[in-house]
């Protein structure tokens, strides 16, 4: 796992109270790690502090599993 996948990844597991394990890249925020509608909104906050960005709302409302915000994140930052 790269340093941008961990990263993320201990953020998710951070802001959603969910264990390491239980994250994937096709883990959906929602649906399997237990996010409500604030907790993803935080969480879109949390991954724009952590790296640095700006993620606009059209952007954030497609980010629904791991993978879409690694894929995003990948051209914005450097790790």
């Amino acid at each position: 796992m790269d340093n941008l996948s961990h990263r993320i990844r201990e953020i998710v597991g951070r802001h959603l109270n969910v264990a390491p394990e239980k994250i994937n890249d096709s883990a959906r925020f929602i649906e399997d790690l237990g996010a409500d509608s604030l907790d993803t909104i935080e969480l879109i906050i949390a991954l724009e502090e952590a790296f640095g960005c700006e993620i606009p709302d059209e952007v954030a409302e497609s980010i629904v599993t791991v993978a879409d915000a690694r894929q995003y994140l990948e051209g914005k930052v450097k790790t």
